[in-house]
């Protein structure tokens, strides 16, 4: 099913449980009571069933331990379903909105509305060379035949702040590259992706100690295509966390903790998870079949170690709570509980197409948790809906997911939005989103009668 249809239920569920909220209040008494404490009282289960029931029926049929929704519409209570476990330890807690959660690439829309904060200041431009702010990157190459030869000629472009966000600047990622370029990228250490203790064991020896070295190695690749003209899964998100740095005048995580998380009150967010919080986290699995195997247990999980380096592109552990404030604060135009940070103008750049004149975006496979569609585009860290559809979702609606599994939307427009928090591998081991469109429609049906 297409993202559209996906992000449609949703909508349409959103404004169905307003309606619902407002038909469930009380009759006026002459004290009126807060318009939305009614709707405070009344249980997800009860406004979402069939999305409830589809999550207990996941993790009743041992699909996945356990599993969290954030839903919300306007300024009303966001609404959080849930089911199951974090594990299947079995003391292990139950999923919650508080529950942390590897996102991995959903790190990405962080990245890239930090970016667009910079772009609000006037110490960044879309279309600035990155060389303006990491030199190494000045004059770069392009592989003639990138899956086959490592052999180069100069680019015809440098790559911009606007290819970064995109991802057209040409750069790989060990996800999706391959032959010897793909060998080049390991050798360099550039696997910005913890993904289990054991394995970081492996890779922390080659990994760059640093953004700084890290940008600096990635400007010594060559390029899978010329800069501006095709657009290909990337680490340009990674890249962007030292621009960031550079432009910004402080660390990479300083920023966005003091301009994104401290505001807005995200509490939850960990670029490495703090040992007094290791009992909220969820362990990620790996799945053989419909064998499930711990691959990242949470009491010794590779994101209780302090990273390499700060991974802007899949980095983050957070609460479906936190991320509902980050989309919330998109959903409201920059503003968040009365506080501002960013301007309304910026989130409606960031949720534009930002491509380059002549690039399309046609979507990535299911198991980068990444997203599909027409009518699509793509903004700042995230794929953006180019034109609203009757009953469907509004232009600029943006969206991505992560590779554990992790489903994020949110619409501007229509002021609503939506995630699911999960942790598995490979992410589109079911169909997660189809199934959760699927039931979102059919409470939004029920309301409507």
């Amino acid at each position: 099913m297409k993202l559209v249809h996906w992000i449609t239920g949703g909508l349409a569920a959103s404004a169905a449980v307003a309606a619902y909220a407002q038909q469930a209040r009380p009759s006026p008494q002459p004290t009126p009571q807060p318009r939305a404490a009614p709707r405070a009282t009344i249980p997800a289960s009860a406004l979402l069933p069939a999305t409830t029931k589809l999550f207990d029926s996941l993790v009743a049929q041992d699909k996945m331990p356990g599993i969290v929704g954030a839903f919300g519409v306007g300024d009303g209570p966001t609404l959080f379903p849930s089911a199951g476990k974090i594990s299947d330890d079995p003391n292990a807690p139950a999923a919650s909105p508080d529950s942390l959660w590897r996102v991995y690439s959903m790190s990405k829309p962080i990245t890239g509305m930090s970016a667009m904060m910079l772009v609000e200041d006037g110490k960044l431009n879309l279309d600035d060379p990155v060389s303006k702010y990491i030199p190494a990157f000045k004059d770069m190459k392009v592989a003639t035949s990138p899956d086959t030869s490592l052999a180069t000629r100069p680019a015809t472009r440098p790559i911009t702040i606007r290819n970064l966000l995109t991802h057209t600047a040409g750069l790989g990622y060990t996800i999706v590259t391959k032959g010897p370029l793909l060998k080049e990228y390991e050798r360099l250490g550039i696997l910005p992706l913890s993904v289990s203790a054991a394995m970081e064991e492996k890779m922390r020896p080659v990994r760059p100690k640093s953004l700084e070295e890290f940008a600096n190695r990635v400007a010594t690749l060559p390029l899978i295509a010329d800069p501006g003209t095709k657009w290909s899964y990337s680490i340009g998100l990674d890249v962007m966390g030292r621009v960031i740095e550079v432009a910004s005048g402080m660390s990479f995580e300083r920023f966005v903790q003091t301009r994104l998380f401290d505001p807005l009150k995200m509490k939850s967010s960990f670029w490495q998870v703090p040992q007094s919080e290791v009992g909220r986290l969820a362990t990620n699995y790996a799945f053989v079949g419909d064998t499930r195997t711990p691959l990242d247990p949470a009491a010794n999980s590779v994101f209780l170690q302090k990273p390499s380096f700060p991974y802007g592109g899949a980095g983050l552990v957070m609460s479906a709570r936190d991320y509902d404030r980050f989309l919330h604060m998109i959903q409201d135009g920059g503003t968040l509980g009365g506080v501002r940070v960013m301007k309304p103008e910026t989130i409606a750049l960031a949720t534009s197409n930002l491509l380059p004149a002549g690039v399309t975006y046609g979507g990535v496979s299911g198991g980068t948790g990444g997203t599909k569609g027409s009518n699509m585009g793509f903004g700042a860290g995230g794929s953006v809906v180019l034109a609203t559809t009757p009953n469907g979702p509004g232009k600029g609606t943006y969206a991505w997911g992560g590779a554990a599994g992790t489903i994020a939307w949110v619409d501007p427009l229509k002021h609503s939005r939506g995630s699911v928090m999960v942790n598995y591998f490979p992410a589109d081991r079911i169909p997660l989103r189809e199934q959760v469109v699927a039931a979102l429609m059919q409470d939004a049906a029920r309301l409507r009668r």
